[in-house]
């Protein structure tokens, strides 16, 4: 039996890869510098799974941006705007273009250049974010990257041979979308050109000493339709040509096979990956379907959550295998790849912030590592005796988290019960309320602009908030700067003429951290850090047990600000499917009753708020369609309790207050009438990066509330021109009328600088101002 890891997480225990790459953008250092850099990082990496005893460490997981962006590269599916730029670069010994790759992912502006940036989009239901590829009908598919190959040959160096890992070309296709459609292509058309380059990728690193590969097709887990079936079922007859003795290992995750079983089992594979953490039940079926010769890989160890595994349960899953197939056959790993959690639990050592009793109840990825190799020895009862006791206290920590006074709380669980459906309810239907919010906070009947809450977080402001943590400012200091902050964002926003303000969350750190930290039944950590995309980074908190607001959060800032304006300030509140998704939830109860825990956290909030003279609310759920299971047959369950938890946090104000929310990288289409059932006076939402393309699923829906599309895509460093917001509102009005409308950018400002902030958000202003001038003439 193999131990096998499918992928570690890139960013490093010191988001060293964070700091590395931006330090190539800001010109501090050069290319020459970056390649050594990451080379570096790889290489530990490389040593630390060794180093706990995985058998097969995968090679190629590691980006300096996303690993489907990485795959665009590797079958040169470069967009046609950013191919002038291929000719003009350097890239001898690094690989691949690096600049173009960058240029993909963020845009470019400069003196020769003004090319928006690829689209992006969520990881599945996970908040990691990839770049989707872009496809045409006449797309050719040409190696431009050596980077698979030189990551393996790298690691053999070091003396590590590994396993390279490959999005497979189905997913990938599925993964993309088409552009400039007018000969009404599908993306899987391609498949017949870019099966050779497969091959070809295949057929190297054959070449160059792999055993294994794993090729992964997440899309394997999702509902398909026979087009698509019949897409893997071409694709993998062709791949087995010539292919020995290479070894295909199709990973799947995040959910289980389901009614694909049969295709999947009878592709033409060396090994199967399955996700028993998500799908535990399917098991019994994949053994009765794999072929007499298919290696089988058990997904025992959760890639995306940080509790500890019951190792004695995953023991009896082995040994259930093992009797149906055998030991040969068998390998054990994590349910996905471990890009999901953080690094290393070693590194928390502040008791404060995570209590010692919550950290024996976790394991961070080492951990996993470690639980992986612990597995193995137990079924080949090959511990030593410090390995035995290191077994049962790992079993008696999850014993004890069962019982702890820590997670249960009765007052909430009380609350919980009194629960009914009328507090579900706003008190008037939305035209009533539009009629009444309107003269209450003074807006244009036309086309009102706002932003969508944080503003640049600038190098200084994260230093009042380390300095003030580390007790190097008084809280008297602290709160100074910060008002000062906030006072002189309010003075800007007046000036650039926006209607609707935001106080610019200097005090927050991140949307649900800050939250969290003022809420019971979470813990955190000081190193935690997942990656969201690029080099954006995250440090989920931990949700170990019921969900309490023990005082108000945030209304001292929001009235403050208020106090400095005439116009009105939104408070900013995260919603609790998003604080749920974007945590690591506790795995002792339904995710359904800890965003109801949460929502009635978030409530108490908003009526304060309300209570405090604040009357427009804005409640973030840009993880509300993240949030949604991968199988349609449980839509319905999620996305009852999901719009339940929302109306819970919201429903308790007047009707003159309004009620915002925000959802980003969400594609409604069919889930439309859910999120109508919010029943939110306001949602914004991005749909700059793919040109307005989600206010297709308003088409045919008469939404009745009002919609803010973003106009400006603020994952990108170049400033949109007003030209270009006028351009994507014309097409936003051709779907909607003007009087719904909002103007306002696709997300927070936090991670752009003033130099671009200030300018496009004067754009945007003009261009809301434009569009009341047109639709006045007509």
């Amino acid at each position: 039996m193999l131990t096998h890891n499918l992928g570690y997480p890139r960013i490093g225990v010191e988001r060293q890869l964070k700091k590395i790459v931006e330090s190539y953008w800001k010109g501090e250092i050069e290319k020459k510098k970056l390649v050594q850099s990451t080379k570096q990082l790889r290489v530990e990496h490389w040593a630390r799974q060794k180093e706990a005893g995985i058998d097969l460490v995968p090679s190629n997981d590691f980006s300096l941006y996303d690993q489907v962006l990485d795959t665009a590269m590797l079958v040169g599916a470069i967009p046609d705007r950013f191919q002038d730029l291929l000719g003009g670069e350097d890239d001898k010994g690094q690989g691949y273009p690096i600049d173009t790759y960058f240029a993909m992912a963020r845009g470019i502006q400069d003196d020769a250049h003004d090319l928006s940036a690829m689209e992006m989009t969520k990881w599945f239901n996970t908040n990691y974010h990839y770049i989707v590829p872009e496809f045409t009908a006449d797309q050719e598919f040409k190696p431009i990257s050596t980077k698979i190959f030189d990551e393996y040959e790298e690691a053999k160096s070091k003396g590590i041979i590994t396993k390279p890992v490959l999005i497979g070309p189905v997913s990938f296709l599925l993964l993309g979308k088409e552009k400039n459609n007018a000969d009404n292509f599908h993306r899987l058309d391609l498949l017949e050109k870019l099966l050779p380059v497969y091959q070809n990728i295949l057929s190297r690193l054959q070449q160059i000493g792999a055993e294994w590969v794993q090729i992964e097709e997440p899309f394997l887990s999702l509902d398909l339709d026979n087009k698509i079936k019949n897409a893997f079922e071409v694709a993998y007859r062709k791949l087995a040509e010539n292919r020995t003795p290479l070894k295909l290992l199709l990973t799947t995750y995040f959910e289980g096979l389901g009614d694909n079983l049969d295709l999947t089992c009878g592709l033409p594979v060396e090994g199967l990956h399955i996700d028993l953490v998500e799908a535990p039940n399917q098991l019994d079926s994949v053994l009765k379907n794999i072929g007499d010769s298919t290696n089988l890989s058990l997904g025992l160890i959760d890639g995306r959550n940080i509790w500890k595994t019951d190792l004695e349960q995953a023991v009896g899953v082995i040994m259930r295998t093992k009797k149906v197939i055998g030991s040969d056959r068998l390998l054990i790993g994590p349910s996905s790849s471990l890009l999901h959690c953080p690094i290393d639990l070693e590194k928390e050592t502040d008791e404060k912030t995570l209590p010692v009793e919550v950290k024996r109840w976790m394991a961070f990825a080492d951990q996993k590592l470690e639980e992986l190799a612990l597995l193995k020895k137990i079924v080949a009862k090959d511990l030593t005796d410090q390995e035995r006791s290191k077994v049962r206290e790992h079993q008696t920590d999850l014993a004890n988290k069962q019982n702890s006074t820590l997670v249960h709380n009765p007052d909430v669980q009380q609350r919980m019960e009194n629960l009914d459906e009328d507090i579900l309810h706003r008190n008037s239907p939305y035209k009533q309320r539009r009629r009444k919010q309107q003269k209450h906070l003074n807006l244009p009947e036309q086309f009102p602009t706002t932003t969508i809450g944080s503003f640049p977080q600038t190098k200084e402001v994260r230093q009042w908030r380390a300095d003030y943590r580390k007790g190097h400012l008084s809280q008297k200091e602290y709160e100074k700067k910060i008002k000062g902050a906030t006072k002189d964002l309010i003075h800007k926003q007046d000036k650039l003429g926006l209607d609707l303000l935001v106080h610019g969350e200097f005090e927050r750190n991140d949307m649900v951290e800050y939250f969290g930290e003022h809420f019971s039944g979470f813990a955190f950590t000081q190193n935690g850090w997942v990656q969201s995309y690029g080099t954006r980074g995250v440090k989920p908190p931990i949700i170990y047990g019921d969900v309490n607001r023990p005082e108000a959060i945030t209304v001292k800032w929001s009235t403050y600000a208020q106090s400095k304006t005439d116009k009105p300030v939104k408070g900013m509140l995260t919603g609790p499917v998003t604080i749920l998704q974007w945590s690591f939830p506790r795995d002792d109860q339904p995710r359904s009753d800890t965003a109801k825990q949460i929502a009635l956290a978030i409530r108490d909030e908003v009526s304060d708020l309300e209570e405090a003279g604040i009357s427009a609310i804005q409640i973030d759920e840009p993880a509300f369609r993240e949030g949604l299971p991968l199988r349609r047959i449980d839509w319905d369950h999620y996305l009852t309790w999901a719009v339940d938890a929302f109306r819970l946090a919201s429903t308790v104000v007047d009707d003159r207050t309004q009620i915002h929310t925000h959802m980003c990288y969400s594609e409604f289409n069919d889930i439309i009438e859910h999120i109508a059932r919010l029943d939110a006076d306001v949602i914004s939402m991005e749909t700059s990066r793919s040109q307005m393309e989600l206010l297709d699923a308003f088409v045919d829906f008469d939404y009745p509330n009002a919609i803010g599309p973003g106009v400006y895509d603020i994952h990108s460093p170049r400033v949109p021109s007003t030209e270009e917001m006028v351009a994507l509102l014309e097409k936003a009005v051709n779907v909607l009328p003007p009087e719904q409308m909002w103007v306002n950018p696709d997300c927070g400002l936090k991670t752009r600088g003033w130099e671009e902030t200030l300018p496009s958000l004067k754009n945007m202003v003009r261009a809301a101002i434009k569009m009341r001038e047109k639709l006045s003439k007509v």
